[in-house]
């Protein structure tokens, strides 16, 4: 447990100064939220880049109920998430589907709202999200896929920015699991 624990701490400090230099902005901004806030976090530069959607495949991996057999996101912030995570666990010899949630459903072909392949009916599916204010597009996603008669418990986010959103997906009996707060960039 000693080498797992001080691996995972090393792994979140390197993943935290890479958000700080690559991702956070202090100044006057409007949230998608609509809120107005003094600090910006857009995860995509960390992301979007090798090494770190490595580290955080890897700390979602830990963090991730053991049960969950797909993981799956709201496009765009997600989709880098999503698929860094099943390789992940792919080369860890573990199974893990991932679906993507379109923000609106595709008026050709098969019209699907959500990518990825058909699940059985009841698979427990983790949700993944970047940066989590009032949670108000992560619930979306967590609606469309119980619409599909997915099971949603859990949503993991690289940072919580702790302005209601824990509290809106605990009223959707749904926990939500951080990397980081806002409080960590302060």
């Amino acid at each position: 447990m000693g080498n797992f624990s001080k691996k995972y701490d090393l792994s979140k400090a390197k993943l935290l100064k890479q958000l700080i230099e690559k991702s956070y902005k202090k100044g006057e901004f409007t949230l998608a939220s609509g809120k107005k806030s003094s600090h910006y976090l857009n995860c995509k530069p960390v992301s979007l880049n090798g090494e770190g959607l490595n580290l955080i495949s890897d700390l979602f991996l830990d963090l991730k109920d053991s049960r969950s057999k797909a993981v799956a996101g709201m496009t765009l912030g997600a989709d880098p998430l999503v698929s860094g995570l099943i390789v992940k666990a792919a080369s860890q010899g573990q199974y893990l589907n991932g679906l993507i949630i379109r923000k609106e459903i595709k008026s050709y072909g098969t019209k699907a709202g959500i990518e990825g392949p058909l699940l059985e009916k009841g698979t427990l599916v983790s949700v993944l999200e970047d940066v989590v204010t009032t949670a108000g597009s992560v619930i979306k996603a967590i609606k469309k896929l119980r619409e599909n008669n997915y099971i949603v418990e859990e949503v993991l986010s690289i940072v919580d920015r702790q302005e209601g959103g824990y509290e809106a997906l605990n009223n959707e009996n749904v926990t939500l699991k951080s990397l980081f707060t806002i409080k960590d960039f302060l």
